[in-house]
């Protein structure tokens, strides 16, 4: 048996790696485990209520779930083009950022990634927390949210295998909870009635589009953190169509039992959003039944929860290894940074879930408003600039290749967040140019060309990038992609 087989099967049940390279002689699996993931990541709660969004600020359900299909696809796109940089840097993604944006100018949107991965886990615990009290009747939300946060720290701590096998149980688990859902919605409600009601219009229908891309393009700070692990001779195109694929199909199913649910509960979706847990139990047909679909509840809030547990962990430690130069962290250390983002989550949940619904709208379209640049600066420089070859020790060097400072990329980042705001429709503000356009939405649209466009040139005449990949020296298999993950350890 050879010494990578060794290192593959007889590995520790925790994780030991974190924010540093993963060796090439460490690598293993296969892309069908980035399909599993992220489909079971997305066959939740949290994005039925997406869904549901697009119906209960305007859209007919018809067009709405057109709508969500359309942005899906486009955001799923960009988040898959993020996950097959996994496999080539066998980092996680935030590290990576700092080719663009300096080892310490990455800490700017790293910050803004933690405060996302803080409002995803709040208000999936908001959720999580009724399934649980359904399950276990309590009549105390609270106590609800407190275990599912404890699970959440449990498999968070555990790491990359974990998570990963999660994901397959979510993934069988969403397929027949929400099969039998929809059946159950086509049997009790005419829903062909609802789809005929409403007619096109161009701004609920782009609101639609929005809300789904910004759900996948918020996945783009964390999604390679699960693909780091794959071989470095996995092709990209497999990485990103499993990724792709697997989160498309597992958010528009969601969405969709989410616009109909709404539409079926109107006027305003009231019967859906007064209790979205309890009208799934309702729809299930009560009893045994209700309480295993709360357990595919818990299930698939627990699998994208862990994700972003974990990779809020990633992210501070990344952050903080920007001063200290850090690179690894004992699985202590994990639980410790794990259990106080969880925390944090937990209290954030039970303070903001009396104006759940309309608070997560505005959340996920203010996100999109900050991630379209950084997104666009990290997908521009890596696949057209620096053409996928990245210098790996010097990310972790502030007087290396890429310095501590990228001050033309952090200035281009904030023009691609400015450039927006003329054009948001958001509850808090809305943008000059947005009644023109009757109202609609395409700030994100204006943040994604804008910032590529004047980021491109930019990059080409104050980026370096090397003429290949450098990998650390101390990485023992030869770094050549199409021998890396089969190369014996000398």
């Amino acid at each position: 048996m050879s010494r990578i087989q060794t290192v593959r099967k007889s590995g520790p049940a925790i994780e030991r790696r974190s924010i540093d390279f993963v060796p090439h002689r460490e690598r293993h699996g296969k892309p069908f485990g980035q399909f599993t993931l992220w489909f079971g990541a997305n066959m939740q709660i949290t994005a039925i209520v997406t869904g549901a969004l697009a119906v209960i600020f305007g859209a007919p359900a018809f067009w709405g779930i057109v709508g969500l299909f359309i942005g899906n696809l486009l955001g799923g796109a960009v988040m898959a083009l993020h996950a097959a940089q996994g496999p080539k840097l066998g980092m996680p993604q935030m590290i990576s950022s700092r080719a663009q944006f300096g080892v310490f100018g990455a800490v700017i949107p790293l910050i803004l990634v933690i405060v996302m991965y803080l409002g995803f886990a709040a208000t999936g615990a908001v959720l999580a927390g009724q399934a649980v009290d359904e399950i276990l009747p309590t009549d105390s939300p609270v106590i609800g949210v407190l275990i599912f946060g404890a699970l959440t720290v449990l498999v968070a701590t555990l790491g990359y295998k974990y998570i990963h096998m999660l994901g397959r149980i979510s993934t069988i688990v969403g397929i027949i909870g929400f099969t039998y859902l929809a059946i159950q919605l086509f049997l009790k409600h005419d829903v062909g009635s609802v789809m005929g009601v409403g007619g096109f219009a161009i701004p609920t229908f782009l609101l639609a589009i929005s809300l789904s891309a910004g759900w996948q393009l918020t996945y783009g700070p964390y999604v390679a953190d699960y693909s780091r692990y794959l071989p470095a001779n996995t092709h990209a195109t497999k990485t990103f169509f499993a990724c792709m694929s697997g989160s498309v199909l597992g958010a528009q199913w969601s969405m969709t039992l989410g616009a109909l649910f709404a539409a079926i509960a109107m006027p305003a979706g009231k019967g859906f959003i007064d209790n979205q847990v309890s009208f799934v139990g309702d729809l299930a047909g009560g009893g045994v039944i209700a309480v295993l679909m709360y357990m595919v509840i818990v299930v698939g809030k627990l699998t994208v929860n862990t994700l972003n547990a974990y990779g809020g962990y990633m992210t501070i430690l990344t952050s903080v290894s920007a001063f200290t130069r850090q690179l690894r962290f004992a699985p202590w250390v994990r639980f410790a940074y794990v259990i106080g983002f969880i925390g944090v989550s937990v209290i954030i949940a039970l303070v903001a879930s009396e104006d759940f619904v309309s608070n997560f709208k505005n959340f996920v379209l203010l996100l999109l408003m900050v991630f379209i640049p950084w997104s666009s600066i990290n997908l521009v420089d890596f696949y057209f600039s620096s053409k996928e070859k990245v210098d790996i020790p010097a990310l972790y060097d502030p007087k290396g290749r890429y310095g501590g400072w990228n001050v033309p990329a952090l200035l281009t980042y904030l023009l691609g967040v400015v450039v927006q705001i003329p054009f948001l429709a958001q509850h808090m503000y809305t943008g000059p140019i947005t009644p023109l356009l009757g109202g609609a939405d395409i700030s994100w649209i204006v943040g994604l060309l804008v910032t590529a466009a004047v980021y491109y040139p930019v990059a080409k005449r104050f980026n370096h990038p090397p003429a290949e990949m450098v990998y650390p020296a101390d990485d023992q298999v030869s770094a050549d992609p199409a021998t890396a993950a089969t190369a014996p350890v000398a």
